[in-house]
């Protein structure tokens, strides 16, 4: 694989980042304005696919590319860190989808409700992941282009288990509430 993407003369490293590093909420830091960064509402969902193809075929001088005949098999991943955030102990989402070997979209975003379990942290992040692909189904057809399923891949057993059968029960009844 490291051949493959041409990675071979790489410095192996097990973490990106220092496992040692805590980060916090910082007080006294400029807030971002997160306006910039959204979809305008009135934007319809074939003018935004448009959108992001049109920036996905000018970016192929920054390593970008999805060649012509590359496979439309779609899947989407979800996965989540239990009590991740130092400050609150919420967990943090993430999604990422790929279209054939090429990831097409992602996102990682702090879930809003504490998780008491892992199994509903993962649950939940797999439950964000299907909008994601009912999206990207429907962005498909616009383009004429039909798939029976997008499949959700989730690494936790008991959220794949109560996808399955979402039965209610005393350890699983407050997900829906929250």
């Amino acid at each position: 694989m490291l051949k493959k993407f041409g990675l071979e003369d790489s410095k192996p490293i097990k973490t990106p980042m220092s496992t040692e590093t805590k980060l916090t909420k910082d007080e006294e830091g400029e807030s971002v304005d997160n306006t910039k960064y959204r979809e305008d509402p009135k934007t319809s969902h074939l003018e935004a696919v448009k959108r992001i193809f049109r920036y996905v075929k000018g970016t192929t001088h920054l390593g970008l590319w999805y060649p012509k005949g590359s496979g439309i098999e779609t899947i989407v991943y979800a996965d989540s860190d239990h009590a991740g955030d130092y400050v609150d102990h919420k967990s943090t989402s993430g999604i990422c989808t790929f279209m054939g070997c090429y990831l097409i979209s992602w996102f990682s975003k702090k879930q809003t409700a504490l998780a008491i379990f892992t199994t509903e942290a993962e649950f939940v992040s797999a439950g964000k992941a299907c909008p994601q692909a009912l999206w990207m189904k429907q962005a498909l057809v616009d383009y004429g282009i039909s798939l029976d399923d997008i499949p959700i891949m989730c690494d936790n057993k008991g959220a794949i288990d109560l996808s399955r059968n979402p039965v209610q029960h005393s350890r699983t009844k407050h997900i829906e509430i929250c």
